[in-house]
């Protein structure tokens, strides 16, 4: 059996200050994807004893990046997607292994206004073909921050939050033409009507204490890989980002 965990731990170095390591080595991941880093290289001495460690770091400084930590070798690694307009926010890591590929990745935010929309949708096309180029060859393990609630069972108040960054019908139907062209989204496949399962609050309003959240970060697999999921779980109870991890099991 495999463990994997994904977190998107708003600022590594924050992250640290409130329980991270101490999570780290609780949850006993084989494979730990972190996103929104928010580092540049040397900035954190991180020992992880038994991990291999994979970063990709955004120009830009205190922005995005995400990281990989395994304690199996994988075959290769790349660093984005090979698009350089999509490349310089440290955004992918592709990690090969002997039967699947597992990409982390930190999904790019519309942002208030919806002012990089039209970004946001080159970058849902290119990705999944990016993906798919991947499922070609084997199957993919995809996690991260996608920066969408699918449904309205995705989050508290999809009424008052329609055509808001992450809940915009463009970013939804993007995230439908993902699983629709090879996908599952894993945690759906187990818990189809579950409600109230969010994994991002904001920390406006006591919005966490209350429970008004969103579930924007996933693990996506492809459609032929199912037969090895085990399970898939959202720890909301850990805190330490304004995100909780989730994880799922394979064999």
């Amino acid at each position: 059996m495999t463990k994997m965990v994904s977190w998107n731990v708003n600022g590594l170095r924050a992250c640290m200050q409130k329980g991270f390591l101490e999570y780290f080595k609780n949850a006993g991941a084989d494979m730990f994807c972190i996103q929104e880093s928010k580092l540049q290289e040397g900035q954190v001495q991180l020992e992880l004893d038994g991990y291999y460690k994979y970063w990709n770091y955004a120009k830009k400084k205190g922005y995005s990046g995400t990281a990989v930590f395994t304690k199996v070798k994988p075959q290769s690694v790349k660093y984005g997607i090979g698009i350089e307009e999509h490349d310089n926010e440290g955004r992918v890591i592709t990690l090969e292994f002997d039967d699947y590929y597992l990409v982390d990745v930190y999904t790019p935010n519309a942002k208030r206004e919806l002012e990089r929309l039209d970004y946001r949708m080159k970058w849902e096309d290119d990705f999944r073909e990016y993906l798919k180029s991947l499922d070609y060859i084997k199957p993919v393990i995809v996690c991260g921050d996608m920066n969408v609630a699918h449904e309205e069972i995705d989050l508290k108040n999809p009424a008052s939050n329609r055509n808001n960054a992450g809940f915009t019908d463009q970013e939804r139907e993007k995230f439908a033409e993902l699983l629709n062209s090879g996908f599952i989204d894993t945690y759906r496949y187990f818990y189809p009507d579950k409600e109230d399962a969010y994994t991002w609050w904001s920390y406006m309003f006591k919005a966490r204490a209350k429970n008004v959240g969103w579930r924007i970060d996933y693990f996506c697999v492809s459609e032929r890989f199912k037969d090895r999921l085990l399970s898939a779980s959202i720890h909301s109870d850990i805190l330490g980002s304004d995100h909780c991890p989730i994880e799922i099991e394979v064999k």
